[in-house]
């Protein structure tokens, strides 16, 4: 059974559904994308792949092409589905792109590319992305902290595309609220369930249920919000906690890996907002 189906088990066991109209729905970002690189100064290390259906398995974002930084009006990324016989699915900055991939060892190519045919402004983007596709020929994978690279060559080793893997699946699963605002809120015993994956967060405050939506924002690092949320509204005694929480989840800007066991929500200025303990599937059913 899969991790996310647990976790949907154990959330149903553990809080009430609430009625189909506080079902949030998910926002389309409309901004502009525009890339953040990685900072200069630290040097990403080389992963050893043995593993790729593994380790290259997602969604990796484009950051730069041919050294230079990717601006596109929609978020140009490639996904590499290794169950679905390695194809390749993904956007161009405007136009959709379907296709194969080849992979032996650390050696890489693309074929039978297909896109759609909408004209925009990223048209120029998009023939040089299209073109470093047709000219791949091997990868390199590398790691900064908790953040994955991918880079794309040309057959003399040159890099032609560098991509970034959205890496904040260490959010994904249950959380117990250990602090609020520096106080630790432990014995409140607030539930907190977040899938990624679907975008989802669903809490248990001990008096309300809470479902709200995840927005992800794939050209800031480790930036996430809490938006649309949910609460069932019963009047329970000593509130005060679960409105704390309410603020603090709206206030959130970006999530932080703290060890294999905590993880940090921080507003937009970098404070530590929330600290969430991790907890098993048969904890979240207490």
């Amino acid at each position: 059974m899969k991790y996310s189906t647990i976790l949907s088990i154990a959330l149903a066991l553990a809080v009430a559904l609430v009625p189909a109209t506080a079902q949030a729905k998910k926002k389309k970002d409309k901004d502009r994308q525009q890339v953040t690189l990685a900072d200069d100064r630290n040097t990403p290390k080389t992963v050893q792949v043995k593993n790729a259906a593994k380790q290259l398995y997602g969604e990796w974002n484009v950051l730069e092409l041919n050294k230079k930084a990717v601006y596109t009006p929609e978020r140009a990324y490639l996904y590499l589905d290794f169950a679905g016989g390695n194809r390749l699915m993904g956007c161009l900055g405007c136009n959709a792109v379907n296709g194969r991939f080849t992979l032996k060892g650390d050696k890489m190519s693309f074929s039978d590319l297909i896109t759609t045919n909408k004209g925009c402004s990223a048209e120029a983007a998009e023939r040089s992305l299209l073109k470093a596709l047709h000219d791949a020929h091997s990868f390199t994978l590398t790691r900064l902290d908790n953040t994955e690279f991918l880079t794309i060559n040309d057959k003399h080793n040159n890099p032609l595309i560098k991509l970034r893997r959205q890496n904040i699946d260490f959010l994904n699963g249950g959380w117990l609220v250990k602090e609020l605002n520096g106080d630790n809120v432990e014995k409140r015993n607030i539930k907190l369930v977040a899938d990624v994956e679907m975008l989802t967060v669903n809490a248990n405050s001990g008096c309300n249920i809470i479902n709200g939506v995840i927005t992800i924002n794939p050209n800031k690092e480790f930036a996430v919000e809490f938006e649309d949320l949910v609460s069932s509204h019963n009047q329970c005694p000593n509130l005060s906690t679960e409105t704390r929480m309410l603020i603090a989840l709206e206030e959130t800007a970006y999530c932080k890996k703290l060890n294999d066991h905590e993880t940090a929500l921080l507003d937009r200025d970098g404070k530590t907002i929330v600290v969430l303990k991790r907890i098993s599937v048969s904890q979240l059913k207490r």
